[in-house]
């Protein structure tokens, strides 16, 4: 009895002392600062173990430094385009740009994002277009390549890009692979022996460094992103998988957006990969003007490459849809596979609906992530009360993450709306402002709402009270998920 006693008192003791940490130390935000709290009163030792794995806070570390950004210029174009922004003396290609110089403003003073005004961007949705894409610019590649994704499995798509790349390797083009631990759990660096044996170069974003111990599992680098010889970037939602082509036959249809894109946007986007690497990499990158070739590019498109991640200040993508929702006067078009915003983003979205400007979300009908997809519905209960339409997606599995705002702007990458692309992961979008890329986008969400089914407020409140559990218990619970 004695012992007994011992335990609970240490375990007492034990959860007195992490509800501190959690609370005036980690110093997070009052939601999650509650749900953990309800994880550690009624899973005192389990919940210990997943505040060790899923708790702990790595904001405002910073982790991404590259000298060679100063040989390319970027913080003297940085300087340029926020003085001319401030001058009103900015050259913008059209008006639609122009209508959108707070947004730029923003993006461009507290994320370094530079806008661009030359590129031609071209949008797949369907996975086998993506990767067939993918596949042709990657056997025409003369210098580099350079491919960073979050999922990159070993089944047959996944072995059809990696003996693409080991031909390239062969060839003496340089090649790097970026995957995150977590997110490509079911790979091993020996899975790309052959490619490093040709001589191509691979890395692991925050590997566990414990054997299947890894502290730092909470924090996901979920870009994905290919540069090709400089001149050549690919954005967006799919990852390296055979689902991704719809060969699951759980999910079936798999539905994503992605972006290709050529010009002076592809210099971010070629930026951002050789920072993740120099992080991951004891090989740092240095500055090589092969990676920055200077091109004159005819495009029209307006983009600026924008990203976030546990270590910024500013959950800089986040904002950027919050400013897109406010700025909107007659539609807002979603896509999501996961909609667990937090206050700020479900107030923009209800004060834009009840301002009488068209809401729509779109989101998937079936779950990839049990608790997820039931915070999911508990939110979108908000926007019906206020007026927004809501669409479940039939025909497979949504996994787009777009935005579009009266189509004139828009925003496709890989940050979905929700708290953990907002806070925990490492995200990275692009923000379009021309009107042919977001009249397509909206021309896709119409179409896509043909294969869908429209989810009305008298449907939801006839949801039984086992569906109403589900929801609250996950609406808790959404702040760590």
């Amino acid at each position: 009895m004695d012992i007994l006693s011992w335990l609970l008192g240490a375990l007492l003791v034990l959860n007195v002392t992490l509800a501190t940490v959690v609370i005036f130390l980690e110093r997070k935000d009052a939601s999650a600062t509650w749900a953990w709290l309800m994880v550690l009163l009624f899973i005192p030792v389990v919940g210990f173990i997943l505040y060790l794995f899923f708790g702990q806070n790595l904001s405002r570390r910073r982790l991404f430094q590259w000298e060679g950004i100063k040989k390319i210029g970027i913080e003297e174009m940085i300087s340029k385009q926020i003085m001319d922004l401030k001058l009103n003396s900015f050259l913008f290609r059209d008006q639609i740009t122009e209508k959108y110089k707070d947004l730029i403003y923003m993006h461009l003073i507290n994320n370094d994002a530079v806008l661009t005004q030359d590129n031609d961007v071209k949008i797949y949705t369907h996975g086998e277009d993506k990767f067939s894409a993918l596949l042709s610019d990657i056997e025409s590649a003369k210098d580099h390549i350079h491919l960073q994704y979050y999922i990159l499995r070993k089944d047959e798509l996944g072995k059809r890009l990696l003996q693409k790349l080991i031909l390239k390797a062969k060839e003496g083009v340089e090649v790097r692979v970026l995957y995150d631990e977590m997110g490509s759990r079911g790979v091993r660096k020996k899975f790309f022996r052959d490619l490093i044996q040709a001589g191509g170069r691979v890395e692991i974003f925050f590997p566990a460094r414990i054997p299947f111990i890894n502290l730092r599992m909470n924090y996901r680098n979920h870009r994905k992103l290919v540069i090709i010889d400089g001149k050549v970037g690919y954005v967006g939602g799919f990852n390296v998988g055979d689902e991704y082509l719809g060969l699951n036959p759980k999910f079936g249809y798999w539905r994503d957006t992605h972006l290709r894109i050529m010009g002076s946007a592809v210099q971010a986007m070629q930026t951002r990969f050789i920072l993740d690497w120099n992080q991951a990499s004891s090989h740092d990158i240095e500055f090589d003007s092969n990676y920055f070739p200077k091109h004159s590019f005819d495009g029209a498109a307006g983009v600026q490459i924008v990203t976030s991640g546990p270590d910024s200040e500013w959950e800089q993508i986040k904002n950027g849809y919050i400013k897109m929702i406010s700025s909107a006067e007659k539609s807002i078009f979603i896509q999501t596979p996961y909609f667990i915003p937090d206050a700020s983003l479900l107030d923009a979205l209800r004060i834009a609906a009840l301002s009488g400007v068209d809401v729509r979300l779109m989101i998937p009908n079936k779950p990839d992530h049990l608790f997820v997809y039931w915070a999911t519905y508990s939110y979108v209960g908000e926007l019906l009360k206020a007026g927004a339409k809501v669409y479940i997606y039939e025909n497979g599995f949504i996994h787009a993450k777009t935005l579009v705002v009266d189509s004139e702007v828009s925003t496709v990458g890989t940050a979905n709306i929700d708290v953990r692309s907002f806070r925990l992961n490492f995200e990275v979008n692009a923000f379009i402002y021309n009107d042919k890329q977001s009249k397509q986008l909206t021309e896709i969400f119409q179409r896509d709402m043909k294969l869908s089914t429209p989810l009305t407020l008298e449907d939801y409140q006839k949801r039984p009270l086992k569906i109403q559990f589900k929801e609250a218990v996950s609406r808790l619970l959404s702040p760590i998920l």
